[in-house]
């Protein structure tokens, strides 16, 4: 960038030049080398091949704090195969998660509903995460379970190889029915007495599971120009 007399009173104008100076914003050092060193792909964000490291999930010793020592206490009262349900317990970030053994989500969910020590009266999600890679059991599901009666929330957590199918809560939480749904439409976790296990958000003869993580990336289509948007791993490199 240069400085030069104006031709009225001498204001200074800038003046841009230099478009090639190689600054990293304007050119690649490499077409074939993006952020964090990520090479050979068109990626050149770098994002497409960054890989968090997942940290172990341990026990978490007694006491837990708060009201999570109750909710366990009357859990273990109340359901008789507490000992056999319970996987482990984990407290983090001020939340409770109780790890279930998957053929024993549906009894749970219905003492954690009745029971009157605990009252978990509504399910306000069904989620999923694919640990593809790091985890035998690739498929974790994720119950947010809360008390009105008591202002108090718990998770549930249940995980399963491909193809292991995970018992449906609808007849417990009603709120499940979608939520199962779409765990099944993007997954591909099949919920075992589901009252009407369809594809929720693709269409219904759509192959496949978009959030796999083994799932293809694809293009959009952009049919007004007769064109498609490539995956970001193939795309190309402009400068």
């Amino acid at each position: 960038m240069t400085i030069r007399p104006g031709t009225e009173g001498d204001v200074p104008v800038t003046k841009t030049s230099g478009a090639n100076l190689g600054a990293p914003a304007q050119t690649p050092p490499s077409p074939d080398k993006g952020m964090f060193g990520v090479k050979g792909t068109g990626d050149v964000s770098g994002f497409g091949r960054l890989v968090r490291p997942r940290p172990a999930v341990f026990d978490s010793p007694r006491p837990y704090g708060g009201y999570f020592d109750d909710v366990y206490d009357a859990l273990e009262e109340a359901y008789p195969a507490f000992s056999e349900a319970i996987e482990k317990v984990v407290v983090d970030r001020a939340e409770l998660t109780l790890h279930i053994r998957p053929e024993r989500i549906k009894d749970v969910c219905q003492v954690m509903r009745d029971e009157g020590s605990l009252r978990f009266e509504l399910c306000s999600s069904v989620d999923c995460v694919d640990y593809l890679g790091s985890d035998e059991r690739r498929f974790h599901i994720a119950y947010q379970l809360t008390s009105m009666t008591y202002r108090r929330r718990v998770r549930l957590e249940v995980a399963v190889a491909d193809g292991v199918p995970v018992p449906s809560v609808t007849s417990v939480y009603p709120t499940a029915d979608w939520q199962e749904r779409e765990v099944y439409d993007m997954f591909g976790v099949v919920f075992a007495g589901h009252p009407n296990l369809t594809r929720i958000l693709m269409p219904d003869d759509w192959e496949g599971h978009p959030q796999r993580k083994d799932y293809p990336l694809g293009g959009v289509p952009v049919e007004y120009k007769g064109a498609e948007i490539p995956p970001p791993d193939q795309r190309r490199v402009y400068q």
